[in-house]
Formats: C-alpha cells, sequence, structure tokens
C-alpha cells in the first residue's frame, strides 16, 4: 500500500430514491418511506454528489476499513428498505398445548406456552407491523435492524429452559428472512 492511496466506495441512488445528508445526518426517502441514521467518524468521510453517496477514507488502517465498509452496508440496507422492505416469517410449532399468540399495541403476547399460566411478551420495534395468520407470523417493516430484532424477540420468548428439546419443541422459529 502506498502512501498516497484512499479507499472509496460509490453507492449509487437508484430510481425513486433520493438522500440528504446534513452534519452527517444521512436521510433516505422512497416509496416505501424514510430511513434516518447518522454517520460521524474523523476519519471516514461520507459526501453526497448528484445521484451517488461516496464514502472516502484517506489512508485507511484495519478499524477504518471495517467502519467504511460497515457504513456501505447499511446504507446499502437502508436504500433497499425504503424501495422494497423487508419480510421475516415465523412458524407456530405446538404438540402439547395449543398456543394463543395476539398483538396487544407494542407487544406480541404468547399464551398457553407449554400449559403456562403466566403469557409470555415480545417487544415490537419501531414501526415494524406483526401480523398472525393461521401458525404464521410475519414481521414486515423498511428498517432491517428493527425487523431482525423484532423477529428475534418473538422466537427467544418462547425459548424452552428445563426441558428436554428433543421431546419439547414447541416454539416459534424463524423461517425465512427476504424481501417483501
Amino acid at each position: 500500500m502506498t502512501i498516497t492511496e484512499t479507499l472509496e466506495y460509490k453507492i449509487d441512488l437508484p430510481q425513486g430514491v433520493s438522500a440528504t445528508l446534513v452534519n452527517g445526518l444521512l436521510t433516505i426517502r422512497g416509496p416505501k418511506g424514510q430511513l434516518k441514521r447518522t454517520f460521524l467518524d474523523d476519519r471516514v468521510h461520507m459526501s453526497l454528489e448528484g445521484n451517488k453517496i461516496i464514502i472516502n477514507v484517506s489512508l485507511p488502517d484495519r478499524k477504518d476499513l471495517a467502519l467504511a465498509g460497515t457504513w456501505n452496508a447499511h446504507i446499502r440496507n437502508m436504500i433497499k428498505g425504503v424501495q422494497e422492505g423487508y419480510v421475516y416469517k415465523l412458524k407456530i410449532v405446538y404438540a402439547h398445548f395449543p398456543m394463543k399468540v395476539n398483538i396487544k399495541g407494542k407487544e406480541v403476547i404468547i399464551e398457553n406456552f407449554l400449559g403456562e399460566k403466566t403469557p409470555r411478551k415480545a417487544e415490537i420495534f419501531g414501526d415494524v407491523k406483526v401480523e398472525v395468520k393461521n401458525d404464521i407470523v410475519t414481521v414486515t417493516g423498511i428498517n432491517i435492524e428493527e425487523v431482525g430484532q423484532t423477529a428475534a424477540n418473538i422466537e427467544r420468548a418462547t425459548k424452552i429452559k428445563n426441558y428436554d428439546p428433543r421431546v419439547f419443541q414447541d416454539g416459534i422459529y424463524i423461517i425465512s428472512k427476504g424481501d417483501e
């Protein structure tokens, strides 16, 4: 690597997607909505030129390269989110006790899990929509982090302790992660 070397990522904004950058706050707008995220660092710089977002690092070391790559991935996920959205599907599985899953406000309520009297709860993050139809739970939204965390919360709420997992396979499990 020579002394004058720089790393540059160029991200093209597709048709129908716009971006603004003010003091490190990147706002991306698209047909499904808008997402905002702050990108601030002394060594990694971001700029907008026409319909391109440019991430630039001068004389990068390993940490700077990693940070620039992370910013690149976040921005691509934001663009994909405002264009297409994200959908996670979970399957409700029970063999012993019929489980009842409801949505109340910003929580998923899981009743009668393994015959328990107290319902289990999972938090819904941000502007994520959760639907329950038969034995499929669908989690949709434009922010991949909120959609993924909500799906993980639902799955984790039915984690079994002190039972043999080979016998008690009841729970709610992620079966697909994909686009809308």
